[in-house]
C-alpha cells in the first residue's frame, strides 16, 4: 500500500498567473480613467519625489527594458509628472524624480485601484482571509527573484 496523498492542488503559477491577468485588465480602465498605461503607472509607482533613480535602475526595479521606457519617461515628463536631471556625478546619466502633479496623479490612481481590490476581497473572502492573502503576497514579492526559484 502506498502512503495517503495529499489533494492534488494547482501550483501556484497556475493559480497565481490568472487572477494577475484579471487584475491587470481590471486596473487598465481605472489607469485610463488617470491618462495613465500600465507601464507609466509602474514607472510612478518606482519613483520618490527626491531624484534618486537612474532611468536603468528604475527599468531593472520595475522589470522592463531601459530602451523600453524611454518614451514612457518623456510622456511623463511632458505631462509635467516626472522630472529628468543630470546626475552631478555623470552627466550622460538622468536622475529621476516625481513631481508634486505626479505624486498627485499615482496616489489616485492607487486609491482607485485599491479600492476595486477592497470590494473584490471583501465580497470573496472574510476579513481574515483578505488579511492574510496580503500579508503572505506582500511577504512573497518583497523576495528577490532568485529566491523564488530557490528549493
Amino acid at each position: 500500500m502506498s502512503a495517503a496523498r495529499r489533494p492534488p492542488r494547482k501550483d501556484l503559477a497556475a493559480m497565481i498567473v490568472p487572477v494577475g491577468r484579471a487584475l491587470v485588465a481590471a486596473e487598465l480602465p481605472l489607469l485610463r480613467e488617470h491618462g495613465l498605461s500600465m507601464w507609466a503607472y509602474s514607472v510612478l509607482l518606482g519613483l520618490d519625489p527626491e531624484p534618486l533613480r537612474s532611468q536603468a535602475a528604475l527599468a531593472e526595479a520595475i522589470g522592463a527594458d531601459k530602451t523600453r521606457i524611454i518614451d514612457v519617461l518623456a510622456e511623463l515628463e511632458a505631462r509635467g509628472l516626472i522630472t529628468r536631471t543630470p546626475d552631478p556625478s555623470d552627466r550622460r546619466v538622468r536622475l529621476l524624480a516625481l513631481t508634486a502633479e505626479g505624486v498627485r496623479v499615482r496616489d489616485a490612481a492607487q486609491a482607485a485601484i485599491q479600492s476595486r481590490e477592497d470590494a473584490l476581497l471583501s465580497r470573496h473572502l472574510p476579513p481574515e482571509q483578505a488579511a492574510a492573502l496580503l500579508a503572505a503576497l506582500s511577504t512573497l514579492s518583497a523576495l528577490p527573484a532568485e529566491a523564488l526559484g530557490a528549493p
